[in-house]
């Protein structure tokens, strides 16, 4: 399947309609959830980790709304554990075969650098599978969180991978023309939504949706160049997950490369 929406178009006939958007096409894969049971070996949104037994389990100091202080540090919870065989691309450091994103499941208000603001902190590991032995089998439970309901705790959900071209929303390109044939093209196609440039979901690379403001340049905090989407973790009914006002949360990435570490960005 190449999209994720029945209604989205294919990838030639988007080209075909608007030629000039041919420059700008990025891969990505759409990680699409479906509830279930999965296990340390899938990819999955909330489920078990492959994660070492003797690894300390991340925990968050930042003060958030339930503890100004941050104290006493609580354990966070898992977002998604992503294989690499179900997201193959060049978004993959050299010797690793699986993704893992946490995250502290309560509001914080300006935190630290790289963390985005009133959003959860987020913690992010890269493993080489086979280089893991015993698995965690019990991770620690949070001692504060948001209630489930409020969105940052995920339902537990097993991940189907839907290759696709992505395109920038047409506010991110520079020709004015260009701009108006894209948003002539989305207004003809779909059921009134934008279907063409804003793919989002649980997301490997392609580009980043915009909702709330116009497009702007996510800069890394190392080198100052503008960073390159990485991940994207939507609002969705069904993994539970709700971010900003039915956003997304992002994960953007220094093309230098993980020295330079990400920046999270919620949207």
């Amino acid at each position: 399947m190449e999209q994720p929406h029945n209604s989205r178009p294919s990838t030639e006939d988007i080209l075909a309609a608007v030629p000039g958007l041919a420059p700008y096409a990025l891969p990505a894969v759409v990680l699409a959830p479906e509830p279930g049971e999965p296990t340390v070996h899938q990819s999955s949104v909330g489920g078990p980790l492959l994660w070492p037994a003797d690894e300390a389990w991340p925990c968050c100091d930042v003060p958030d709304e339930k503890s100004g202080s941050g104290t006493p540090a609580t354990a966070m919870v898992v977002v998604a554990q992503v294989y690499r065989k179900d997201a193959p691309g060049d978004w993959w450091p050299e010797g690793k075969d699986v993704f893992q994103l946490l995250w502290c499941p309560n509001v914080h208000w300006d935190p630290p650098a790289p963390h985005a603001d009133v959003s959860p902190v987020a913690e992010i590991r890269w493993r080489n599978s086979a280089e893991v032995g015993q698995v965690l089998a019990s991770p620690p439970v949070p001692v504060r969180q948001e209630d489930p309901d409020y969105g940052y705790a995920p339902v537990r959900c097993t991940l189907t991978p839907v290759p696709l071209i992505d395109f920038p929303y047409p506010q991110a390109l520079p020709d004015e023309e260009l701009v108006k044939s894209v948003q002539g093209y989305v207004a003809e196609t779909g059921d009134g939504s934008d279907v063409i440039t804003r793919v989002a979901g649980i997301k490997f690379g392609g580009w980043p949706t915009w909702h709330l403001t116009d497009p702007y340049d996510v800069l890394c905090l190392t080198c100052s160049a503008p960073c390159r989407l990485l991940f994207t973790v939507a609002s969705d009914d069904t993994t539970g997950i709700t971010v900003g006002r039915w956003g997304d949360f992002r994960i953007f990435a220094c093309p230098a490369g993980e020295g330079h570490g990400y920046v999270f960005d919620q949207h």
